[in-house]
């Protein structure tokens, strides 16, 4: 009797957490926030999205603000970038497995555009290191909102940052524009930062900085943002995620950040003494040129 080939499916360690585990419950909540979302108004030419990744509870409305932008649009692969909340050896994370699984399907990992990305990576003196079983869930906790949204489906590029300095997101930002300046032409690929802002300040003290922060995006000028964070006057976890996108983005052809929505923890649990405040906006070419 042949054996069956199985399929190398990470498995997830947040559905039913972070977020429900059960797929009909899981639909009526992202058409919950979506429905309640109001994007502005931007281009239809949208090359990337910076979203929260807490759980749907508390960040799943702010991240819909951005993210039903994107409605009935196509994107062939979506690249997530985010900070690694765990520690691993290397520059640069990513996934060993075939695809991720959340209670709404699989999505496939692009191993062949990896293959690629490391060569690169390593050309330029970057580790990128595959690890399987992590429990990563700033990568995770944007799929199922992809899933419902992208009803053609998408092949995901995940990729986690334990270094976010400034030289190694400037080079690994330089590496990316070449992967998808390579693509074929038609194909199309979204860029997503996953990153939460100030972490456990209180509701005041939180609201300017992250400010300060959103000020920042707006500027497109990720050198003013490590220079503002040189001098602990902006926070956010997934810092190089960010910066990574916005140098990707501008120099694929985006011309303007619009921050789509903001709030706090506090918004949600009504306990505004330490809070995690959250922002999403969409990178979009000009709507006029």
């Amino acid at each position: 009797m042949q054996k069956q080939n199985r399929r190398d499916i990470r498995p997830s360690p947040i559905a039913g957490s972070w977020y429900p585990g059960n797929a009909e419950e899981l639909r009526r909540v992202l058409v919950g926030y979506l429905d309640n979302a109001k994007p502005p108004i931007v281009s239809e030419k949208i090359r990337g999205l910076i979203l929260p990744h807490a759980g749907l509870i508390y960040s799943g409305l702010t991240a819909a603000y951005a993210l039903k932008a994107i409605a009935g649009q196509r994107y062939d692969r979506v690249i997530i970038i985010s900070p690694s909340h765990q520690a691993y050896r290397g520059h640069i994370l990513t996934s060993a497995h075939e695809a991720y699984s959340t209670p709404l399907g699989e999505v496939p990992v692009d191993h062949a555009s990896l293959r690629l990305l490391q060569d690169r990576l390593e050309s330029s003196g970057l580790e990128l290191n595959y690890i399987r079983n992590d429990r990563e869930h700033s990568i995770e906790i944007e799929l199922p909102f992809l899933q419902y949204l992208l009803t053609d489906g998408f092949q995901l590029i995940p990729l986690m940052l334990m270094d976010q300095g400034n030289a190694t997101v400037k080079t690994f930002s330089e590496i990316l524009v070449g992967l998808i300046s390579g693509y074929p032409q038609g194909e199309t690929t979204l860029l997503i930062a996953s990153s939460d802002l100030s972490h456990f300040y209180e509701q005041d003290q939180a609201n300017t900085l992250d400010q300060r922060t959103i000020k920042t995006l707006k500027k497109f000028d990720p050198n003013v943002s490590y220079l503002l964070k040189s001098l602990n006057q902006v926070e956010a976890c997934g810092f190089g995620a960010i910066a990574t996108v916005l140098l990707t983005a501008k120099a694929l052809g985006a011309s303007q950040v619009t921050v789509a929505d903001y709030r706090t923890s506090g918004d949600v649990s009504k306990d505004y003494a330490s809070v995690v405040g959250y922002v999403s906006a969409i990178i979009s070419e000009d709507k006029h040129e």
